[in-house]
């Protein structure tokens, strides 16, 4: 879906956006001829300018100012970023740099309006030079024709994409000790999570969890907001920064302030989730139902957060208010940006890298940030990646060992499965339906929806009392428009020993995450279990031979229960819904040299931290965890095991730690064999194949091997620059968007060519070749090389041995020559063998499309 745009009242739209307080930089002018209509229609447009933001200026003063280009260490021995030379913080000793900045984008505003009317919402100063704006489409195309501005889009829509990972990626006994252990783990590195908010009231980010003091990181210069519902003394050491931003939604005039709240609060629930995933404390009890399923870690205990509050439960967000989010995380200094957010449509233009939210993210990782970013949740289909860009890490979902089952045992002794987190019954008890409890007053006439339980009202509670109530489990329940939690209050209220839900046929292929209940029950997902049920139901009446009036209900049950994990060997695999590869380049969906996604985490049924306001999920209301699953749950976890690396390596460029992410990943499930992809939303265990580069990336992250890759794969932001500006038309866009002119660059790229650790080729034609450099972190080394060549390709990898001393880079030439066409891709790998136990993974994908009158593309 695309942003909408809303006629609107301007001098009601600005009295909004005083009632909520809502604290954006604004410029209202209200036009001097009183004959203008009052409802034009008007939309938010992000304007870019052709000055470059402080980021590229500082960066640039910093490197005529050292002849050292490197990373210069803290007081010469930490290794850390001193602020000094860390270019997001030079801000700090400019507090008025972006002060006069947004008074030169009033003064641009002014002159160009000459007294009509516009709203300014936000101005861009550090990633992005630039400011978005409520105006009509006419003042849009006099804005682009002005000779300050480069760029002007309109704005679009953004939607939102643990108790056991920390044991399944072997962090207790890996990862977590090489840092010191939990206490210590991410300890000075701040997270930026841009997402729903925080409730800072959840024990996952309080700074007394531990006996051990939180240090206040001095690199990081961010501020709490106080409001009504975050009032003082929300933030912490833990949580040391939290903002809100909303003026887009604002002038559509759909915030709704009592739902979405005008401050850092979380309102929905997804933002803790995904904060206490990467961050959160550790050993803190998950209590939901009155049920204990163990104690929460997030993957880097020790390290801070900073929530840049930019989506909303009511609807979602807007790039503009992204955007902003993003520039000022940057601004206050935060180490790693995580978005569990994509966009709602992919970007038009050229190339889908073109966009304000992955050209800011770029500035971010020249200013030293390492972003990750959610795949999307629109898997399984090919081409359904929405994240672009090769300076994102772009996370897949993928399942963990821990399990959640339930059962019920019929009279006939057939069991069937279900989910459901709930007690079991102590032993059969009969089974009704709702449909054959009601009271003398209903009917399914009057409510073709009572065999939902949605009220206890229409049904006799004779009947249902001391037995298992049968419900019905329709698209409803999926719309939110019937809920599991009310059902449930329906059975109580009848005084029922349990529920049993059968699926509704017309649900087709959905899936059901474990659902928290108070008392006995389970969900039988399958249309077809809930068929074999029905039968033995029906068919164990017993009924009047004259009336047909039901006599006996003969059908039991019992309910197993389902509130102890089991623990599978063939995990992970990737799952239905996790976003795939090949990454488009272009609204015309042709393919990138770029691989995406770059790597899996756990992102299935994922216990975190939950608001206590939380709406996004009516069944975990007024609890303090919850079950989530997606690719929003995958990415935080990289999020905080990045941290890990930073710990560990502060000088770590964004690419590094990418590096570091992706050589060092798993292919391999528990079993011992190849990780498993579903490959459709109906029955997806039953539609599987191994994974291949475009459902996985690199592979499974594997959390201790990251903090010690070996070798290492540095692409800088000029590498970005010089790929952007191999992009056929794009030097106007590049110019746009950085400031930046694309003849600076001596030559340009293919994505191919970028020094990643993957290969991707999406139109082999005859022979090419592709270098790649490497550079050691770990001491001297020898490594031997092999590869396994994609089909229709034959390869060769020089050299095949090699010695590195520590320090050292090595250039790797693979040469690829096609001999066979295909219109899909095929893949393989090259692995680089270290005799001190390095393994480094380069996946690799290449579309042969030979054309024999080319010549030799080299």
């Amino acid at each position: 879906m695309g942003s909408s745009c809303r006629s609107c009242r301007w001098l009601r739209l600005f009295v909004v956006v005083l009632l909520l307080g809502f604290l954006v930089c604004t410029s209202f002018c209200r036009a001097q001829d009183d004959s203008e209509p009052d409802d034009e229609i008007t939309a938010v447009y992000i304007v870019t300018l052709k000055q470059a933001p402080s980021v590229h200026r500082f960066a640039q003063e910093l490197r005529r100012g050292s002849k050292n280009h490197g990373f210069h260490k803290k007081n010469g021995t930490s290794g850390r970023l001193s602020r000094l030379n860390n270019p997001r913080n030079v801000s700090i000793s400019h507090p008025r740099s972006g002060y006069n900045i947004s008074r030169v984008h009033d003064s641009i505003l002014r002159r160009a309006f000459k007294g009509e009317k516009y709203l300014k919402l936000y101005s861009y100063h550090y990633l992005i030079n630039g400011f978005s704006v409520l105006v009509t489409p006419q003042q849009a195309e006099k804005l682009s024709r002005r000779r300050e501005v480069a760029n002007v889009v309109s704005d679009f829509s953004v939607r939102t994409a643990t108790t056991h990972t920390p044991q399944f990626l072997g962090l207790p006994q890996g990862a977590w000790i090489q840092e010191g252990g939990y206490e210590t783990a991410g300890e000075g590195v701040v997270i930026g999570f841009i997402d729903t908010g925080i409730d800072p009231t959840h024990p996952s980010f309080a700074d007394d969890a531990s006996e051990h003091s939180y240090p206040v990181p001095s690199h990081f210069s961010g501020i709490c907001e106080v409001t009504r519902d975050f009032p003082s003394g929300s933030c912490n050491r833990k949580l040391i920064g939290a903002r809100h931003f909303a003026a887009s939604a604002i002038t559509r005039g759909i915030f709704n302030s009592s739902q979405d709240y005008a401050s850092p609060f979380d309102g929905d629930g997804h933002g803790s989730h995904t904060a206490s995933v990467a961050a959160g404390n550790h050993g803190i009890p998950v209590v939901v139902t009155g049920h204990h399923f163990g104690n929460a870690s997030g993957m880097a205990p020790r390290s801070h957060i900073a929530v840049y509050k930019a989506l909303y439960k009511s609807f979602g967000g807007f790039a503009a208010d992204v955007v902003a989010a993003i520039d000022q995380a940057a601004q206050d200094g935060v180490d790693i940006i995580s978005l569990s957010i994509t966009p709602n449509r992919r970007p038009p233009g050229i190339a889908t890298f073109f966009n304000p939210i992955d050209m800011a993210l770029l500035s971010a990782a020249k200013a030293g940030i390492f972003v990750v970013q959610a795949a999307g949740n629109t898997g399984p289909s090919p081409k359904s990646m929405s994240s672009f860009s090769p300076w994102i890490f772009t996370v897949g979902a993928a399942s963990h060992d821990r399990i959640y089952t339930n059962s019920i045992i019929l009279g006939n002794s057939l069991t069937i499965s279900g989910v459901g987190l709930a007690p079991g019954t102590d032993k059969m008890y009969t089974l009704i339906s709702a449909l054959h409890a009601l009271n003398n007053n209903t009917t399914t006439t009057d409510d073709m929806y009572v065999g939902e339980c949605q009220d206890s009202s229409n049904f006799n509670q004779d009947l249902v009392q001391g037995n298992l109530l049968i419900c019905s489990y329709s698209i409803r329940f999926v719309l939110g428009l019937s809920t599991i939690k009310q059902a449930f209050e329906t059975a109580k209220n009848l005084s029922a020993a349990g529920i049993v839900f059968y699926m509704d046929p017309f649900v087709i292929g959905f899936q059901l995450n474990p659902t928290p209940m108070k008392m006995p029950g389970i969900i039988i997902p399958s249309p077809d279990d809930s068929k074999i049920l029905l039968q033995y139901y029906n068919s164990s009446l017993e009924r009047d031979e004259v009336t047909k009036k039901i006599i006996k209900f003969g059908a039991v049950a019992c309910i197993l229960g389902g509130l102890k994990a089991n623990f599978s060997n063939s995990a992970p695999k990737i799952m239905y819904y996790s976003a795939r590869g090949p990454d488009p380049e272009d609204s015309f969906l042709d393919d990138a040299d770029i691989m995406k996604p770059n790597l899996v985490a756990p992102g299935n049924s994922i216990w975190a931290a939950w608001s206590s306001l939380g709406t996004d999920s009516v069944e975990f209301q007024g609890e303090s965890f919850a079950m989530m699953s997606g690719t929003s749950m995958a990415a935080p976890h990289i999020a905080g095991l990045a941290a890990l690396i930073k710990q560990k390596f502060p000088s770590f460029s964004p690419s590094a730690i990418a590096s570091a992410l992706s050589t060092s990943a798993t292919l391999y499930d528990k079993n011992g064999g190849p990780i498993m992809a579903q490959r459709a939303y109906a029955k997806p265990d039953e539609n599987q194949s191994p994974a291949t580069p475009f459902d996985m990336g690199s592979g499974f992250v594997n959390a201790t091997a990251s903090l010690d890759p070996g070798l290492i794969f540095y692409a800088s932001y000029n590498d970005y620059m010089s790929f952007l500006c191999g992009i056929n038309g794009s030097s106007p866009v590049v110019l746009n968007y950085t400031g930046q002119n694309c003849w600076a660059y001596n030559s340009t790229i293919s994505g191919a060519d970028l020094n990643l650790p993957s290969i991707t080729i999406a139109r082999l034609n005859q022979s090419r070749t592709v270098q790649r450099t490497l550079t050691n972190i770990a001491g001297n080394e020898t490594y031997s090389v092999g590869w396994s060549a994609p089909y229709g390709v034959s390869m060769k990898v020089s050299p095949t041995h090699f010695s590195i001393a520590s320090g050292e880079k090595q250039l790797l030439n693979v040469f690829f020559n096609a001999t066979t066409s295909s219109t899909a891709a095929s893949f393989g790998r090259i692995g680089l063998f270290g005799n001190q136990g390095h393994i480094v993974n380069i996946p690799l994908s290449v579309v042969v499309r030979l054309s024999y009158n080319a010549t030799t593309n080299s």
